[in-house]
């Protein structure tokens, strides 16, 4: 079975985490605060926040106040673009994401299967946007609107 791996699951809920606190307030927010809410380890989350921020999906205030903030809305953050920051290429085996990875992918059966089921995944992936996370959130926990 393939899955994302911790990195990419704690990143997102990151993410959900900063879209909330955004949407509300557009407030920065510190990790340990994400950390106790989310109970993600505050080292985990220190590692897990650098590539977001390289990606360019989240900024850092520094100062009285600071912490961090998403660079964007949430509405126009793919689900896709935080897998790729945290997880790389979407692909269920690696001759989908370089087809020089294997000499028979001319004659491969599975190889056209792997192809069309990566597809439907960056697919769904790119029109999940941040806000719908939230939305679901919202549904799930009512009352804990951060």
């Amino acid at each position: 079975m393939i899955r994302l791996s911790t990195k990419g699951r704690y990143g997102t809920r990151l993410m959900v985490s900063l879209a909330q606190h955004y949407h509300n307030r557009r407030e920065s927010i510190i990790l340990k605060k994400i950390s106790d809410e989310e109970e993600i380890s505050i080292r985990y989350l220190e590692q897990i926040i650098i590539p977001l921020k390289i990606a360019r999906l989240v900024k850092s205030i520094r100062g009285a106040g600071g912490g961090y903030i998403l660079a964007r809305d949430p509405s126009n953050i793919k689900l896709r673009e935080i897998l790729l920051a945290l997880e790389g290429a979407c692909c269920l085996v690696e001759c989908v994401d370089d087809e020089d990875y294997c000499d028979r992918i001319k004659e491969c059966a599975t190889y056209e299967i792997w192809k069309n089921a990566s597809s439907l995944l960056k697919d769904y992936f790119e029109n999940t946007t941040l806000q719908d996370l939230v939305e679901i959130a919202d549904k799930k926990n009512p009352s804990v609107r951060k």
